[in-house]
């Protein structure tokens, strides 16, 4: 970790040069801007205008993405990946949060879980991916995966405040994830980056822990997951042993410290998740890199543990917040007291 991500908001969602940005707020990012890429008025200038690539970009392209079968769409924000039969995952390599939202194809339906940043046009490369009519599922309501919930007219949610709160949109949020040195490459063209907010959407029905969702000849379970925040949920497709863990589990460090987090209800909520391993074959997390085996389950269970029990290595993470390690997996929480 380099002095500046003491001082600044870290990158991204991996260790060191890849962890996404900490801090949520505009005021920091502006300070973090005299040190980092430059801008005009606040605005993320494209990468052709920055004299260098921010650190957490600097990996990319993932060696991961090598072994999985690229499909290709029009709009270039996007990389899109077959990532087992009739499942598909969009991914946004341009920005910091490096998010990974899944496009499940049954015969009669799809299933789109999450919609990503809203910054491109993710309503527009679904439909270069399939025909069948689509229902939107969060797996949290985080911003960096509800951008494109807008423009889906079914989108299911948990039946939370947390979730109610968050359908109508943020632009604080919004703006803080285009801040200097978060985009890497260019901005999509006729992006208005001044006007870029979380837009508001409409819930069209609540789904609750152990509900199903039939696709036509694929059915998928909701798994309430709570603990990053509190309407956070995997999807459980039985059948072909697939796991979508949101942000339960990605492969980088993972947020435990924000005001809706839950550390009782996440050790609970990965306990559950690893209790599955016999009948998964395939983790996929919502960041960075999206396939994962499935023995990371009870590997994460006995690193949180082990955290929980003071064992892990931990260092300031910018202001207030703690990055812990333990063995392959990184949590950032709040700082000590």
């Amino acid at each position: 970790m380099s002095p500046h991500d003491l001082v600044c908001p870290m990158q991204s969602r991996q260790i060191q040069s890849v962890l996404r940005p900490v801090t949520r707020t505009l005021l920091l990012s502006a300070l973090c801007a005299l040190s980092s890429a430059p801008s005009v008025f606040g605005r993320s200038l494209p990468m052709s205008a920055q004299t260098e690539k921010p650190d957490w970009c600097k990996p990319l392209p993932r060696p991961e993405y090598k072994t999985l079968q690229r499909v290709t769409v029009s709009d270039p924000w996007f990389e899109v990946y077959k990532v087992a039969p009739s499942t598909i995952a969009i991914y946004e390599p341009h920005q910091s949060e490096e998010t990974i939202s899944y496009l499940i194809l049954g015969k009669d339906k799809a299933l789109l879980l999450d919609t990503g940043m809203g910054i491109s046009d993710i309503r527009k490369v679904t439909s270069e991916l399939t025909s069948l009519p689509i229902i939107v599922v969060n797996s949290h309501t985080h911003d960096d995966h509800v951008g494109g919930n807008w423009q889906f007219p079914t989108v299911y949610s948990m039946d939370t405040d947390f979730s109610r709160t968050n359908a109508k949109g943020s632009t604080a949020d919004a703006q803080a994830e285009i801040a200097p040195g978060e985009i890497c490459g260019d901005l999509p063209k006729g992006f208005d980056a001044k006007a870029y907010r979380t837009k508001p959407w409409t819930i069209a029905k609540f789904i609750h822990d152990g509900e199903t969702i039939d696709l036509g000849g694929r059915t998928i379970e909701i798994l309430s997951t709570p603990g990053h925040t509190p309407d956070a949920i995997c999807l459980f497709d039985r059948a072909k042993g697939l796991l979508f863990t949101g942000d339960t589990y990605y492969p980088a460090a993972i947020w435990l410290y924000r005001p809706e987090t839950d550390l009782a209800a996440y050790a609970k909520s990965i306990a559950r998740l690893s209790a599955l391993a016999p009948q998964v074959k395939t983790v996929l997390g919502q960041h960075n890199v999206p396939v994962a085996p499935f023995s990371v389950l009870s590997n994460l269970v006995d690193a949180f543990a082990a955290l929980q029990a003071g064992k892990g290595v931990c260092k300031p993470a910018g202001e207030g917040k703690r990055l812990c390690r333990v063995g392959d997996f990184s949590f950032l929480l709040h700082a000590a007291p």
